[in-house]
């Protein structure tokens, strides 16, 4: 009798100990080890992220959808994200309204020669700050973080005064120029971007390559570019997309001489409104009529961009981990 007491003893004891084991394997699943590693949290993350990501995409849903519509479809309330039929003819209206073979080579030529000279130069300014010596370094760095930190409008005035002086209104010079000498749309930012990126480097390449005579230069094309690479493409897509979308600066300082598309989509959006009184405090919706090849012409505007990013998509993201910019 009492070994058969304590068989049953034993064998209860160990059903007890098996649950209890299944019990914490299951909450280490459902909580984790630690909070953040449990399934609860990891859902909690993906739900966040997944709301943040349909915010952002939200507009592009809605731009391309919109562009898709007939006027009919624009007006009836019924019809949500999915039009009832395609309409292509909206694009059609949008490529002729915007002049868009025109209108990309202008913009193209900006945002391309503009993010190239900003890459050399950017980087040969951050790598001097970064690694030489020489007297009114910290200086010139002080006056490169104001020149960051001061908003441009405070600066549009002189800047229009001596462009108009040099004869650059209205023509491409007045950013290719700039950004030849590092001071493009915000060029201050990618100069800081190379100079924390060569001053995380470690120094045994610079002495190794001192020691086989390179000049500073040699050094700085042969070893430090081709490690940069990641800080370069950074750089080349931030100043692409701001030099492609850039509306305010292309307002005061272009014209029809030379025109990039975002310029032409406000002129298209008048031609296409013409005469008609809209009262636009109810919403964009209260003109049927232009909305579709408005939000064909936006879509046309930021798909050469979005192709870009779409491509270098893996080692953008690469390079933003290289230079810093994320931990």
């Amino acid at each position: 009798m009492k070994l058969e007491k304590a068989y049953k003893q034993v064998k209860l004891d160990i059903a007890e100990t098996l649950a209890h084991r299944k019990t914490q394997k299951l909450k280490t699943v459902v909580l984790g080890q630690n909070v953040k590693d449990g399934l609860i949290a990891k859902l909690a993350i993906f739900a966040l992220l997944t709301v943040i990501a349909f915010l952002y995409v939200k507009p592009i849903l809605y731009m391309v959808s919109t562009s898709l519509k007939t006027v009919a479809d624009m007006i009836d309330p019924v019809v949500g994200l999915i039009p009832r039929e395609l309409n292509w003819h909206n694009y059609a209206e949008a490529w002729r309204g915007l002049k868009y073979p025109e209108g990309f080579f202008d913009t193209m030529t900006i945002a391309l020669f503009g993010s190239v000279f900003q890459v050399f130069t950017c980087a040969l300014t951050g790598y001097a700050l970064a690694r030489l010596k020489f007297p009114g370094k910290n200086l010139m760095f002080f006056l490169i973080l104001v020149a960051f930190l001061i908003p441009p409008q405070l600066t549009i005035v002189p800047l229009y005064m001596i462009y108009s002086e040099l004869g650059w209104i209205n023509t491409p010079f007045v950013f290719l120029v700039p950004a030849l000498f590092g001071q493009g749309l915000r060029g201050a930012l990618f100069i800081i971007i190379f100079r924390q990126f060569f001053l995380s480097q470690p120094k045994a390449l610079e002495e190794a390559a001192k020691i086989d005579g390179a000049s500073a230069f040699r050094l700085f094309f042969r070893i430090m570019m081709p490690l940069a690479g990641g800080a370069c493409l950074v750089v080349f897509l931030f100043s692409f997309v701001w030099y492609w979308n850039m509306s305010y600066e292309a307002a005061l300082f272009l014209s029809k001489d030379f025109t990039p598309l975002s310029l032409r989509l406000s002129s298209m959006q008048m031609e296409l409104i013409g005469n008609r009184a809209i009262d636009f405090s109810a919403g964009v919706g209260q003109d049927p009529i232009s909305e579709g090849p408005r939000m064909a012409g936006a879509f046309l505007i930021i798909f050469p961009p979005l192709i870009v990013y779409l491509i270098a998509q893996r080692w953008f993201t690469e390079g933003i981990e290289r230079t810093g910019l994320v931990e």
